[in-house]
């Protein structure tokens, strides 16, 4: 989209006319390249010679220039590379780009279209030589490799832009409970019985919340016990409630209750 909203227009044709023309692959240190992206576009960043011999390879060589030696002085690197050539027979390598075109008269983007700039040829690998400017520049490389990536360091003043929790509320509160719990003596098995069947009198069914507070034992000694003298409900409408069994139960079933009231009747009526 242009800046004025209307949408400018994709020439979809590949423009080919420099599809025959052949092209290098370079790769270069990662040094040398940060150093040309700091570099302004209108210096000469370096020149590149070819010497070739008779029934040699040729060979060559990359010189940095002066202005982007001297971008970042604290920063030394090697001047002087040769580059190891390659040549690319088992893969088909294109080089293209996009441009956006204008009019002399009307600055607004008009059309944007793709071009073939070659195809690869060769590929090219650029190494310094092991200079003592490459040693050291190697050397604080390991350096600065080695340091930790945290240091412990002393305030003078305190630091009052945030200050880390050392701990959380909910894992006090969570500690001080099982502190708690764990301080819980446990009382003699015959005593516990006997609070058990003092609250079974006054309901059928508990909860173990409710039973370990009744008791205020560990509710793992708490269960211990209960498996002893009660049952534990898994169904409705009873679900996870504890009640006693039925040999330690003291009231009676529904069942019996109607035989009594039937023998109850008969009682009454034998003696009419």
């Amino acid at each position: 989209m242009s800046k004025d909203g209307e949408a400018i227009r994709v020439d979809k044709e590949l423009d080919l006319s420099n599809a025959g023309r052949g092209v290098w692959l370079v790769k270069v240190p990662k040094y040398m390249a940060n150093k040309w992206e700091k570099a302004p576009g209108n210096i000469e960043v370096g020149k590149l010679k070819i010497s070739k011999q008779v029934g040699q390879k040729a060979q060559v060589s990359l010189t940095l220039s002066d202005a982007v030696i001297n971008i970042d002085p604290s920063e030394e690197i090697p001047r002087d590379h040769r580059l190891d050539v390659s040549v690319v027979t088992k893969q088909t390598l294109g080089v293209f780009s996009h441009a956006i075109t204008t009019t002399r008269d009307d600055p607004v983007p008009e059309c944007e279209k793709q071009y073939m700039e070659g195809r690869i040829v060769q590929k090219l690998e650029c190494r310094p030589y092991a200079d003592n400017c490459y040693m050291k520049m190697k050397l604080e490389s390991i350096r600065k490799a080695s340091q930790p990536a945290r240091q412990v360091k002393s305030l003078e003043k305190i630091v009052h832009n945030y200050k880390p929790v050392s701990d959380h509320k909910h894992n006090i509160e969570d500690r001080e409970r099982k502190k708690a719990e764990g301080k819980k003596s446990r009382d003699d098995k015959n005593a516990v019985l006997d609070m058990l069947f003092n609250a079974f009198e006054k309901h059928q069914y508990y909860n173990i919340k409710d039973l370990v507070k009744i008791t205020r034992q560990p509710i793992s000694y708490l269960k211990e016990i209960l498996k002893e003298v009660c049952d534990y409900n898994m169904k409705n409408p009873h679900k996870n409630m504890w009640e006693l069994k039925k040999e330690y139960r003291h009231y009676k079933e529904d069942g019996d209750k109607k035989d009594d009231d039937a023998a109850k009747g008969n009682s009454d009526s034998d003696s009419d």
